[in-house]
């Protein structure tokens, strides 16, 4: 029997590239990814009493792009002065 084309896919390995609190910066970083052609998707943090950014998120990249992505993003911010924290660590997924 043959195996199915997407057999030797790896699935679910999303992680959590970098945090942003300016929307200024996000909308840059967007850009810029969807410039390079790098999937991503955007988890937005809900404020906490130690949080109190009410607009934090999350952007999340497939484990592939992670070296480009970072490059980008690092370039960018550091020219506009724009504060980001890498995180760098697996996107902990919660589907349904």
């Amino acid at each position: 029997m043959e195996q199915p084309l997407y057999t030797s896919v790896k699935v679910n390995n999303e992680i959590e590239l970098c945090e942003v609190s300016n929307q200024e910066c996000k909308r840059l970083i967007e850009k810029a990814l969807l410039a390079e052609r790098i999937s991503y998707y955007i988890k937005w943090l809900k404020p906490s009493l130690f949080r109190r950014k009410k607009h934090t998120c999350v952007i999340c990249i497939n484990n592939n792009s992670k070296e480009v992505a970072e490059n980008v993003i690092r370039t960018l911010c550091e020219e506009k002065g724009y504060p980001v924290k890498f995180l760098m660590k697996k996107s902990q997924n919660e589907y349904l």
